[in-house]
């Protein structure tokens, strides 16, 4: 359990987290999201005692991290792949990190195991991928054991198949019981792997909810209904909009209706015997909901 109580912290004049509260469970994925600048790598940085809040308090297990004997065996982080000696090996930086808090030196090989890095142990950290450094910064995380886990865009530079083997991962840890926290801006791929979501704007709490409540409570449900007949399409619009609902096209021959429900779309085109190649309810992504409720937290704007 990560517990956030009044998490404050300043640089300068410039509020960076903003009195965040909230609880980060164990059991499931919770995928912690918000525009660049939002407060998510200032949070994560202050959970493992690399940054110290003005106000507030961020406790592991009912505990500041600073009071944690052997912190690696009870918190496990990536937050920066880079964050080591470029001249020494990917298994002797984790020995190093092993002894350090007492880990057996037998785990340095099964987390290289784990992560696919057992043939380039003695290879130089430094001459790493990007997408070989992301995996020995999770092999880093995963050395003690730990029951707590942050990780940072942890997908950042992997191919596919590393995307989806880093889904599995996060997924199968939190099936063991443990507190997974994740820090992404691929929306597509926090849908298929986080449980809850912890979202943040400007520093402040945006949202703390369950993905499909998260989904449901930020977006619209349409309707598209593809009609072959440009007439009948338009004779179908004209009764949508006097109904009450809101359209616009979509694809060719296609109208995207908002306002009114599946149902109802059924039953009008019933009643005008109106030929139809398609009816369906589609429901917002995570991505369409995300940018719903952050469009005034984000530093920039574009215009068209």
């Amino acid at each position: 359990m990560i517990t956030l109580r009044g998490l404050t912290k300043r640089y300068g004049e410039k509020t960076v987290v903003d009195a965040l509260t909230c609880d980060v469970a164990p059991g499931q994925v919770t995928g912690f999201l918000g525009p660049n600048g939002a407060g998510k790598s200032t949070t994560m940085r202050m959970t493992v005692g690399l940054d110290h809040p003005q106000a507030g308090e961020v406790l592991v297990g009912g505990k500041r991290y600073a009071e944690l004997r052997h912190p690696l065996r009870e918190v496990g982080a990536l937050l920066d792949a880079k964050a080591l000696h470029p001249g020494r090996s990917a298994g002797k930086h984790l020995l190093a990190m092993a002894r350090s808090n007492g880990i057996a030196a037998s785990r340095v090989e099964e987390v290289l195991a784990t992560v696919g890095l057992s043939d380039v142990a003695g290879k130089r950290a430094g001459q790493f991928s990007l997408g070989m450094g992301q995996r020995l910064g999770i092999a880093g995380a995963l050395l003690g054991d730990p029951g707590v886990l942050l990780f940072d865009e942890p997908v950042n530079g992997l191919d596919p198949d590393g995307v989806r083997w880093v889904r599995q991962l996060m997924r199968s840890l939190a099936a063991e019981g443990r507190t997974v926290f994740v820090s992404s801006h691929l929306m597509s791929e926090m849908q298929l792997t986080a449980d809850h979501l912890v979202v943040i704007g400007k520093g402040k709490l945006l949202a703390d909810a369950p993905v499909p409540e998260f989904i449901a409570g930020n977006s619209r449900t349409t309707v598209a209904v593809r009609v072959p007949a440009a007439a009948e399409l338009s004779a179908l619009d004209a009764r949508l909009r006097a109904e009450g609902g809101l359209t616009h096209p979509g694809e060719p021959g296609e109208l995207v209706v908002d306002g009114i429900a599946v149902t109802r779309v059924g039953d009008l085109v019933h009643e005008l015997g109106i030929r139809v190649h398609g009816l369906a309810e589609r429901t917002a992504s995570l991505e369409q909901a995300y940018m719903e409720l952050t469009a005034s937290s984000v530093e920039y704007g574009v215009s068209a």
